[in-house]
Parts: C-alpha cells; sequence; structure tokens
C-alpha cells in the first residue's frame, strides 16, 4: 500500500510539472469559471433574486464551485484518452509501478488543479462581495465537500475515459451527462418558482444535495427545504451519494485500465 501512494504521489508530481512548463494550461482551467463567477455575479445578480440577505452573489458560488468539480469528470476522461492514444500507458507497463497509481496520481493532480482554480474562484468572489459566515472550520469542511465530489468526479471522468478512448465521444458523452446534472438542480435557480415536477427533479439531483451541503457550511442562504431528505439532510444525503459513487467507480476504472494495459 506504501508503495501504490508513493508511486502515486511520484505520477502525481509528473502530471505538476508538465503544468510548470506550460503555465498556459493552468490559465486555460481558471479563466473559464473566473468568468462564470463574474458574469452570473454582475449580469445576471442584478435581475435574479434570490434568498437572504446575501442576494444572488452569495447563492450563486457555491453552484458555480460544484459546476467546477463536475467539469472534472471531462478533465480526466480526455487526460486518459491521451495518455491511451499516445503511448504513455505502454512505458508504464515497462516500469514496476502499481497499475493502480497510475489512475490515482492523474485523478490526485486533477483535483490539486480543481482545488487551484477554486481557491482563485474564492477570491474573486470575496471581492464581488461573496462571504463565509460559518467561520473557518465550517468553511473549509465545504470547501471539502466539495473537492470530495470532484475527486469521484475524477474517478467517474477516468471510467469514461477507458471504456469509450475517444476525446471526441467523451466530450459528447460529458455534455449529455453535464448540462441535466448542472442546470436541472439548485446551483444557479432557487427551485422554490419552478413547476411541481421539476422542483420534485431538482430537489433529488445529486448536485443539488452538494450545492445546499456546501451553502449550509458556508453559512449562505439556500431557501426553504421541501421536506425531501436531500433537502433537509444535505451534508449526509451529499456525502453518502459522493462515498457510493467513488465506491462503485474506483474498483471499475481500475479493471478497465487493467483491460486496456493488457491490449495494448
Amino acid at each position: 500500500m506504501t508503495e501504490v501512494f508513493s508511486d502515486s504521489f511520484a505520477l502525481a508530481g509528473r502530471q505538476m510539472r508538465h503544468i510548470r512548463r506550460m503555465p498556459e494550461q493552468l490559465l486555460g482551467i481558471t479563466i473559464m469559471p473566473v468568468a462564470f463567477v463574474l458574469v452570473f455575479g454582475y449580469l445576471f445578480g442584478s435581475a435574479m433574486q434570490a434568498p437572504g440577505q446575501g442576494g444572488y452573489k452569495e447563492y450563486i458560488m457555491a453552484g458555480i464551485f460544484a459546476q467546477v468539480m463536475l467539469a472534472n469528470l471531462t478533465t480526466t476522461a480526455i487526460g486518459v484518452v491521451e495518455d491511451l492514444n499516445n503511448g504513455l500507458v505502454d512505458r508504464f507497463r515497462a516500469l514496476p509501478i502499481s497499475r493502480s497509481s497510475v489512475l490515482l496520481g492523474r485523478t490526485t493532480a486533477d483535483l490539486v488543479l480543481v482545488g487551484w482554480t477554486s481557491a482563485v474562484m474564492a477570491v474573486v468572489g470575496y471581492f464581488m462581495g461573496w462571504r463565509a459566515h460559518n467561520g473557518v472550520l465550517q468553511t473549509l469542511a465545504g470547501f471539502g465537500l466539495l473537492l470530495l465530489m470532484g475527486f469521484a468526479m475524477s474517478w467517474l471522468g477516468a471510467l469514461v475515459g477507458l471504456s469509450l478512448r475517444s476525446p471526441e465521444a467523451v466530450s459528447a458523452l460529458s455534455g449529455v451527462v453535464m448540462m441535466p446534472l448542472a442546470f436541472l438542480s439548485n446551483a444557479f435557480v432557487p427551485p422554490e418558482g419552478l413547476p411541481g415536477w421539476m422542483r420534485v427533479v431538482v430537489e433529488w439531483n445529486p448536485v443539488s444535495a452538494v450545492v445546499s451541503a456546501a451553502r449550509d457550511l458556508f453559512g449562505n442562504e439556500r431557501g426553504a427545504s421541501s421536506g425531501a431528505f436531500p433537502s433537509e439532510h444535505p451534508v449526509i444525503a451529499a456525502l453518502a451519494v459522493l462515498l457510493i459513487l467513488l465506491a462503485v467507480v474506483v474498483p471499475l476504472a481500475g479493471r478497465a485500465y487493467q483491460r486496456a494495459a493488457a491490449k495494448r
């Protein structure tokens, strides 16, 4: 087990050194989320109504954080496909390393990058007017929960990339998965004004549970509870969904990687 973690951190460091050599990649993954913060905060914030005294600028931040974590699915999937297609997997097979460390290194590196993006977004959000009101520990817990979502999405992305093995197919599937998860949630719009059937979908969307949990931990208003379990207990619901997802996709991704490596 020690060797697995040691190899994984070494491979994650390799991924990070690529960013140091090509810092424009770091700029690319930062600009779009920051643009979302500014556009939703200033452009839509002047027209949207949100619960609480903080208004839409405080309401939207947890939703944008969650959207960035959700996008980790595509980032990791495309990275895994590139590793398969450029022969990197073949080189890893010749090294005395654990096969599981390859995926763990990739997902860890992508988690570090999304953590950096979240830190930049938090700074921009602060100057825009967003505040976390529940103290340092609960604020860190909120970011920890969001990063757990990013980590789970990264492993799901690894499974998708190993299964499809095509950047075009990954992009198409990612759009089909991410659009309803992001926009049929409470990330951007309070569910109180939605039609009855759509409100039920939004309340039971796992992304809504993560967003509501983050808002609670940050001390940002999330609106009235509907009585549904994810709405009444968002932290428990979010943790349960993410841990179950990890328990399912991690072994599946590991087996998919072994099959992919054996075929090459």
